[in-house]
């Protein structure tokens, strides 16, 4: 027997081998999948209505408007009839090639096979032909009112996307050259991890982005000293160890969203914020909070203002000894801290000397991408589905926010995982991302009803603990920092919102970069810079074009800004005093738990 025939045996073997292989997985699969818990059907799409919208608005035109239509078809069945032309001319040269690609460059396509083999090419230019004709007859829609527009185009791009070729095996080269390359065990670890991927959320699928087994919160991310010194059943208060002989007199209290978990200000050293703010000099508390089981279905907005936000100021309060102290709400948090501010101007509390608010929204008329999952359709749905619960299960909430960024967090990490067999990197953003939390079901239904959907904040006033409050409640100095594009808290709605607060002295930031990254973002780095005006907040538009850009972090800036109004240097405090001794080390116990199924 020669060399080659051993080497052609050799491969057969493996091939069969991982065959093998595929049956089992395919057994394990079909085990997990029914495992699959019932979910209302609202929560994996929106309602027909949407469709029947947007057929309506294009029967009308094309009614009212034939010209228009025909046009567009014309035009979109001329390119692809010139390109069908074109290869069938290259092919008939004799020469496998594929015929010119005037199209622009698109990182989905990135294997030279897209641009030089003729199937290929054929594939990715009627596919980028078509998504153009598609999402130019919407554009062309002028029967459909701004709300139902903006839903329609988003949900067919995600449709669109969804279609591309790069999704599917028999059409992805990548995939396809791995799976000859490796006799096919490419494929059989891409369908072990698919199988884990079901597994591990009970029969749905939820694309794994991040080793899960490279990080430990506590020994190699969120491990800046400190130490809890407080708990009770909302949250546990951490205070980090000082690394500057003196602090600032001011103590400072950070409300991270508990939507996510606290320890995105502290992934590592280079880029923890938390780890910033106590080497400036500050004495800092920030807020870990539960993450709830179904025993938590009647905790609402009240419940973490009252046992959250006040609990944690008054804590805060008695172990420094100040009257007074600054504080941080970021996203969801940032909301509830301005609720909590104007609560505390209508009962005549001065506790808080200042806020900051990290990519905050508290009016909801122009709530950007994420407005698409505001309607009926979806709300009346989370609504059902909590009420059996007893929470909002972080498995909807990651699915939600990953079809905000399908491309780059659905699709492109599931080509990866699935079809090349690839393991999840060891990214600690993308850890962090994957380690959600649930939300109380009366709390997210309080949320989404009263200030997303009604926009009470902005438009009436919101009740909190039984007193309405309104924007114009919040009095105290502020500093907001908005992202430019962030696809969760758009930077235009958090001006909108910031501008109609009641304060008088205000300092408006936009950061580069989106709803992470802009915020974590270190000067080290010198990645991301940011947009400062120092003149009156008018519109969002008038602000940007008269702001002064800046190449640098904001962080600096902003620690400036709170040195400012933090009072005189003191001795640096150690965590907890003798009425709050240390309960357990930073990150504490509550980020690490997880909750009763």
């Amino acid at each position: 027997m020669t060399t080659e025939t051993k080497d052609q045996a050799a491969r057969l073997e493996r091939l069969n081998a991982n065959l093998a292989k595929v049956d089992e997985l395919s057994k394990r699969l079909a085990a997990a999948l029914a495992r699959r818990k019932q979910a209302d059907p609202a929560l994996s799409g929106p309602s027909q209505e949407v469709y029947m919208k947007a057929a309506a608005a294009y029967v009308a035109e094309m009614m009212q408007n034939p010209s228009k239509i025909i046009e567009q078809q014309v035009g979109y069945w001329g390119k692809t009839l010139k390109h069908y032309v074109e290869a069938q001319h290259a092919l008939s040269q004799g020469e496998l090639k594929a015929p010119a690609d005037p199209g622009p460059s698109d990182r989905r396509f990135a294997n030279p096979l897209w641009e030089t083999h003729p199937f290929f090419n054929y594939l990715k230019q009627q596919y980028l032909m078509g998504s153009e004709a598609i999402t130019g007859a919407l554009s062309g829609l002028d029967r459909l009112d701004a709300v139902d527009r903006r839903r329609v185009e988003y949900f067919t791009r995600q449709i669109v996307d969804m279609m591309s070729p790069t999704n599917f095996l028999g059409t992805n080269p990548d995939a396809l050259e791995k799976a000859v390359a490796t006799d096919g065990e490419s494929l059989v670890q891409g369908l072990e991890n698919l199988v884990r991927d079901i597994e591990a959320n009970n029969g749905d699928l939820l694309v794994t982005l991040a080793d899960k087994e490279a990080f430990r919160v506590g020994e190699n991310i969120a491990t800046t000293p400190g130490a809890v010194v407080f708990r009770n059943k909302m949250f546990e208060l951490i205070q980090y160890t000082p690394t500057t002989e003196k602090v600032h007199q001011t103590p400072l209290l950070i409300f991270p969203p508990w939507i996510n978990k606290f320890y995105i200000l502290d992934l590592k050293p280079a880029n923890s914020l938390i780890k910033w703010i106590v080497d400036q000099g500050f004495t800092l508390f920030v807020v870990s909070w539960v993450n709830p089981d179904a025993s938590y279905r009647d905790v609402g907005l009240d419940d973490y203002v009252r046992d959250g936000y006040l609990a944690a100021i008054e804590e805060t309060k008695r172990i420094t000894g100040e009257k007074q102290i600054n504080a941080v709400g970021y996203c969801i948090a940032g909301t509830t801290l301005s609720l909590t501010l104007a609560y505390l101007q209508q009962i005549g509390d001065k506790s808080i000397k200042s806020a900051t608010f990290f990519t905050t929204l508290t009016d909801f008329s122009d709530p950007g991408e994420v407005g698409v999952f505001l309607d009926d359709d979806f709300v009346d749905g989370i609504e059902r589905q909590v009420a059996v619960d007893g929470v909002l299960d972080k498995f909807f909430m990651s699915r939600t926010f990953s079809f905000l960024r399908s491309n780059d967090l659905i699709y492109q990490p599931a080509i990866k995982s699935y079809m090349m067999g690839e393991a999840p990197p060891a990214f600690d953003l993308l850890f962090w991302n994957g380690d959600g939390t649930n939300l109380p079901a009366r709390m997210s239904v309080e949320y989404l009803r009263g200030l997303c959907q009604r926009d009470e904040f902005a438009q009436g006033g919101f009740t909190i603990l039984g007193h309405k409050v309104h924007l114009s409640d919040v009095k105290v100095p502020l500093a907001a920092i908005a992202c430019e594009t962030d696809h969760i808290a758009a930077w235009k709605g958090s001006f909108n919102g910031i501008r109609q607060m009641g304060s008088k002295d205000k300092t408006f930031i936009m950061s580069q970069s989106g709803h992470i990254a802009g915020i974590i973002n270190p000067p080290s780095k010198g990645k991301y810079g940011h947009y400062v005006n120092e003149g009156p907040m008018t519109t969002p538009e008038e602000w940007l074009a008269g702001a002064t850009f800046h190449k640098s972090s904001w962080w600096p800036m902003w620690g400036e800004w709170l040195a400012k109004r933090s009072g005189r240097q003191i001795a640096a405090r150690i965590p907890g005093d003798s009425d709050h001794p240390v309960l357990a080390p930073a990150p504490g116990t509550y980020v690490k738990a997880v909750p009763a199924a």
